[in-house]
């Protein structure tokens, strides 16, 4: 029995990756659809099920705290790639090297000269009242003048199509095991189609990550751990896998002390100094004497080693204020006013709540908008009017005239769909994009990413802790 020509696959009146309107294949995805329809319903049902079985003896999980117990899961996988044509990667590459260029140049910027500030690009407050700011980095100067050396910028397609920039991720971006481990899968369950089709690889973004972590230490043969929070972080997989994946050393804070102006790690030979940290653990955890004086999973001292220019810390500390969705909303501003040039990539229509008239229209309108708050992640301290009770709405009124620099809202757009395997059926469902970017050297940006997909029919929320999975991302040569 075959699956055949996607009779009854729904489109709707979203963007639909692999569809036109009236049925036809985009472009990049003719030949993946070709080979589908070779196989039986059969076929390739034992194809999901075996990708799932894989992930669950690899123990690919994440753990999800909003139920109160931490409870581990397996990271979902759909094995219908979202494919994207060379045209429209090229495009998407090069606004994300300009934006993480201007997002280097502004965060080095505010922590020294502040010439963005004085000049009124954006209000001083803004940024200084953003929990990513920390003081103690004034005056910093990181190695090579290197900031967020590795980000993870969230992408959407809205209903026309364009690809827009939903927020920037900084500080310790994560999902990045999901996308290597998903395209591993995706190989074995498509052998044929990887053979007629010409996919770019992110087999080698370990080697490119650890090329930039050595490049930023400024040494020949230069020591590189991973800090990792312990086996209760949510990601504490993926910061083994990369460890493994680099040949480095997985670390915790225990194994770590400041001796003599260094950072050493212990080993069974004794002391050994250490030149890079690959960091998995936020800013102010760091360094409990620097930042918070209750944090247990840092390295006290670490800040002033990494201050004297005796170690590398990736990404440096600070980056955060970049992640502040308020200051997300300045970044056409800032792009123009650093490399004066007009954003490649727009951002989605965003109303600061801090500005009077933008605030009167979110309290006025909140039932057709999604509201943020600046500084959560993940899904949480989010509020999607359309879907919303009249009670969350109150509610979120309420906190936004409490605290209106906290908060932002945008128009609620139809994420773009891709065809999804639901029971023994394909159905469309909402994706975004996450790329991964490493700035060493250059700014280098991954073919692909992670397509987060939320399978919950009709859901716009595609985080793994609010029921979404993932699938490949092939971008074709």
């Amino acid at each position: 029995m075959k699956l055949n020509s996607f009779d009854g696959y729904d489109i709707g009146m979203f963007f639909d990756e692999m569809f036109f309107l009236d049925g036809k294949t985009r472009e990049g995805y003719e030949t993946f659809r070709e080979e589908l329809e070779r196989m039986s319903k059969e076929e390739l049902l034992d194809k999901q099920h075996a990708a799932e079985r894989t992930l669950h003896s690899m123990g690919i999980t994440f753990n999800v705290y909003s139920e109160g117990q931490g409870i581990e899961r397996i990271m979902p996988i759909d094995i219908i790639p979202r494919i994207i044509a060379k045209k429209e990667w090229t495009a998407l590459e090069k606004g994300l090297i300009q934006r993480v260029t201007a997002l280097n140049l502004f965060i080095d910027d505010v922590y020294n000269e502040q010439r963005i500030l004085k000049d009124g690009v954006i209000p001083r407050h803004v940024v200084e009242s953003s929990k990513g700011f920390l003081k103690p980095c004034m005056g910093l100067k990181p190695p090579k003048d290197r900031w967020c050396h590795i980000t993870g910028t969230d992408l959407i397609r809205d209903d026309k199509g364009e690809f827009l920039v939903l927020e920037d991720n900084l500080r310790c971006p994560s999902g990045v095991s999901y996308m290597l481990e998903n395209r591993e899968i995706l190989k074995k369950s498509y052998p044929q189609i990887f053979e007629r089709m010409d996919i770019q690889h992110v087999s080698n973004y370990p080697i490119r990550l650890l090329e930039m972590l050595q490049y930023i230490s400024g040494k020949s043969n230069p020591r590189v751990v991973v800090l990792t929070p312990g086996i209760y972080n949510s990601a504490y997989f993926e910061h083994s896998y990369l460890a493994q994946q680099m040949g480095v050393e997985l670390v915790e804070s225990s194994d770590l002390i400041v001796s003599n102006g260094r950072v050493k790690m212990r080993t069974t030979k004794g002391f050994e100094t250490v030149d890079v940290i690959y960091r998995r653990i936020d800013d102010t955890f760091l360094d409990a004497k620097a930042f918070n004086p209750q944090s247990l999973i840092g390295v006290d001292g670490i800040f002033d080693v990494y201050k004297s220019g005796r170690i590398a810390l990736a990404n440096a500390p600070g980056t955060g204020v970049a992640d502040d969705k308020v200051v997300y909303a300045y970044v056409p501003r800032i792009i123009r006013y650093y490399l004066d040039e007009e954003p490649l990539l727009n951002n989605v229509h965003t109303y600061i709540c801090e500005e009077k008239d933008d605030c009167q229209y979110v309290l006025d309108n909140i039932e057709q908008l999604v509201v943020k708050e600046a500084n959560e992640a993940g899904g949480y301290g989010m509020l999607i009017g359309p879907k919303s009770t009249k009670d969350d709405c109150s509610e979120f009124r309420k906190r936004i005239q409490n605290n209106p620099r906290n908060y932002i809202a945008q128009p609620t757009i139809s994420l773009s769909r891709v065809p999804t395997i639901v029971e023994e059926d394909f159905e469309g469902r909402h994706v975004d994009l996450r790329p991964y970017i490493l700035y060493g050297e250059k700014v280098e940006v991954i073919p692909g990413g992670l397509t987060r997909v939320a399978l919950r029919k009709g859901s716009l929320v595609v985080n793994s802790s609010q029921g979404g999975g993932s699938k490949d991302t092939w971008v074709l040569e």
